[in-house]
């Protein structure tokens, strides 16, 4: 709730405008059985039909009125609702920006996108039920009540015995509900975790022929869900039968005692049916308030579950310097040569629990320099270039661009200067244009086709239909894979970044694309300092520096010619690619 009073607070119109025009509906409602009494007693009980008219006429005026009343109410419910759930998903998006790399490993995509959808749906509709429902249901139940002590009091003292005795049977029912729906919405997390790996994978596992497997592994966890969602609807199923039955207990209290009152000319008929039309409102309305509680828990454990990650403070501070003041100040050292990436000592560990992903890594990179970064799989290559835009903070040491710990640097102005492509190559729906203007926004024609050559894409986006006007669909997946990391490549290019990272970004490329895809990066932007991590001695063998990593540790360092020379793991991996020479 303190997550969603904020938000509703700035819907406040609306949020007291609903409930209250559903108390004005209600307080019609509790009158309508007055009037009943009413016209039996005086208008048919003596035959006086012109009462019987207007009573009727009263009747359905007041019918009518609570029917404008109603609508009213609901139109300001669902407003005050939908608006609530808008905010709440642009929260959860906003938050999901802020967070960082580590900790959105950390909840994992699947059960941010169930808890963004799926759960603020349920907060949505708990809302306009709260709104329309939790002040009216009780008013009408108290206020029956009441208005039977007015009529009678021996018989007003049943009401007064059922309300709370139904009141503990919905206490009861919810304080058991409330964590199993947390388990529920938990199940339904694995359900679209399982859904996902199958949409997303769908190529590997019918190569593998796992569909079978899938579908069983896919199966319990559905019965699963379904076994919990039946637990717990067993018991919320037991509101509306308990609530019946008690309350027709009550009905028949009251008759047998109102017909022994009306025997003995204590209770006129009108009256009798005025508190058996009272009895029936507390009826329908605790068959509402059940509904309502049911819906309520449900949403009570969704919002729980949509604040734990609204609740969650980024773990990873912005710092306060631009990097234009930065590159603007920064001196060159004894030999003329600015340092632009320098890590000093550094050690990264994802969490507590795990080993170290890197271990005391230190060394210098120079503005202009191309840096090659080899190593056999989990040596910790993306884990290196991925502390120099800081999408992960050091556990020990420093990581400094440009003479400045990152730390200290505004994230939007860091990643402003370094240009990175990931080893999986991103692309949005929409035109070849608009992917590029990620890089820059303002960029004209002749910007995109200056990077889509030097990526090596301009061949085929010339091919396509509309050229940059092509319409990528979802992922791109009207590209292969090759002609999709070509255009991150182009993408990032556009940037004119003082950094450019290559995190294994031509591994879809052939040799010769490769190579000229380097050669034209060189020759296009000498001042640009350029990451290249691959697993091809032949993508870094060029570099002006090569840095070698085992099991997060830096055990080489030098030009292609000094490591084949000195160094095991290098010479390793350079002949398992290539023949030995006698």
């Amino acid at each position: 709730m303190k997550v969603l009073l904020p938000i509703l607070k700035k819907y406040r119109r609306e949020a007291v405008l609903a409930p209250l025009f559903k108390l004005v509906e209600a307080l019609l409602e509790l009158i309508v059985p007055l009037i009943m009494a009413r016209l039996i007693d005086r208008g048919i009980a003596m035959g006086d039909r012109g009462y019987v008219l207007q009573q009727s006429a009263l009747l359905l005026l007041l019918g009518a009125a609570g029917l404008g009343f109603s609508i009213t109410a609901q139109y300001f419910a669902a407003k005050a609702a939908m608006r609530l759930g808008g905010e709440l998903r642009h929260q959860l998006f906003t938050k999901v920006q802020e967070l960082s790399f580590s900790q959105l490993d950390l909840f994992g995509a699947d059960t941010l996108i169930t808890r963004m959808t799926s759960d603020v749906n349920q907060v949505q509709s708990g809302v306009n039920m709260v709104l329309r429902l939790f002040l009216r249901s009780p008013f009408i139940v108290f206020g029956a009540m009441i208005m039977a002590f007015t009529i009678d009091v021996p018989s007003a003292l049943i009401f007064a015995v059922a309300i709370p005795v139904i009141g503990a049977v919905v206490f009861w029912i919810l304080l058991t509900t409330l964590p199993l729906y947390k388990k529920v919405q938990g199940r339904l997390d694995e359900i679209m975790t399982s859904t996902r790996e199958n949409l997303t994978g769908v190529r590997v596992i019918r190569a593998f022929c796992q569909e079978e497997n899938e579908r069983q592994r896919y199966a319990e966890r559905n019965a699963a869900l379904f076994a919990e969602q039946i637990r717990v609807g067993r018991i919320s199923g037991l509101m509306n039968p308990l609530t019946y039955v008690l309350i027709n207990l009550a009905i028949v209290a009251l008759i047998q005692t109102d017909a022994v009152r009306v025997n003995a000319g204590i209770l006129a008929t009108g009256q009798v049916v005025a508190l058996l039309n009272y009895m029936s409102q507390i009826l329908v309305e605790l068959i509402k308030l059940a509904n309502l509680i049911i819906q309520v828990t449900r949403a009570m454990a969704c919002s729980d579950r949509v604040a734990a990650v609204l609740e969650v403070r980024c773990d990873m501070q912005d710092g306060s310097e631009d990097t234009a003041q930065v590159f603007a100040g920064e001196v060159a050292d004894a030999n003329g040569r600015k340092k632009a990436v320098e890590f000093r000592d550094v050690s990264l560990r994802y969490d507590a629990e795990s080993g170290e992903a890197l271990s005391h890594i230190s060394f210098t990179a120079y503005a202009g320099d191309t840096i090659g970064i080899i190593g056999g799989t989990g040596s910790g290559k993306s884990s290196l270039v991925n502390l120099i835009p800081r999408f992960y903070d050091v556990t020990a040491g420093e990581v400094a661009v440009f003479g400045e710990d990152v730390r200290k640097l505004t994230l939007e102005s860091l990643r402003a200067a370094i240009g990175i492509v990931l080893q999986k190559a991103e692309l949005f729906q929409g035109s070849i244009a608009d992917n590029l203007r990620w890089g820059k926004e303002d960029a004209d024609s002749a910007a995109f086709w200056e990077a889509l050559t030097v990526a090596q894409a301009k061949e085929y986006v010339e091919t396509k239909p509309g050229t940059l006007d092509f319409h990528l669909e979802q992922n791109a997946r009207n590209l292969s894979g090759g002609q999709k990391q070509r255009l991150t490549i182009a993408r990032a290019l556009m940037k004119k970044p003082e950094i450019l990272i290559l995190d294994d970004s031509a591994s879809a490329l052939d040799f010769a694309t490769d190579a000229a895809l380097r050669t034209a990066i060189r020759e296009s932007a000498k001042d640009i300092t350029c990451f290249i991590v691959s697993q091809r001695a032949a993508s870094v063998q060029y570099a002006d520096r090569i840095l070698v990593l085992d099991n997060g540790q830096l055990v080489g360092s030098g030009t292609h010619e000094e490591l084949l020379r000195d160094n095991r793991v290098y010479q390793e991996i350079y002949y398992s690619q290539f023949p030995k020479e006698a």
